[in-house]
């Protein structure tokens, strides 16, 4: 007898919508120097050549913020 019963419409109104929204992770980096600029002397097809080796720096990631979903206001179907 339970199931019987008519379904009783749903009376309410829609007052707001919202998408669910992927925010992605963000990151920081820093470096620190590895090796350092330097002039070194060669020999190179009988020559002595001054060559320039630039600088060497490691760059590390860290996760500042985790990703994350957020609800951003949508006009209702």
């Amino acid at each position: 007898m339970l199931f019987a019963a008519p379904a009783v419409a749903w009376e309410g109104q829609k007052v707001a919508c919202y998408d669910k929204h992927w925010v992605p992770a963000t990151y920081y980096t820093t470096k620190h120097l590895e090796m350092a600029a330097k002039h070194q002397w060669e020999h190179v097809d009988g020559q002595y050549v001054k060559v320039y080796y630039p600088p060497v720096y490691m760059e590390k990631t860290h996760l500042q913020k985790a990703g994350h979903y957020v609800l951003r206001k949508a006009p209702c179907n």
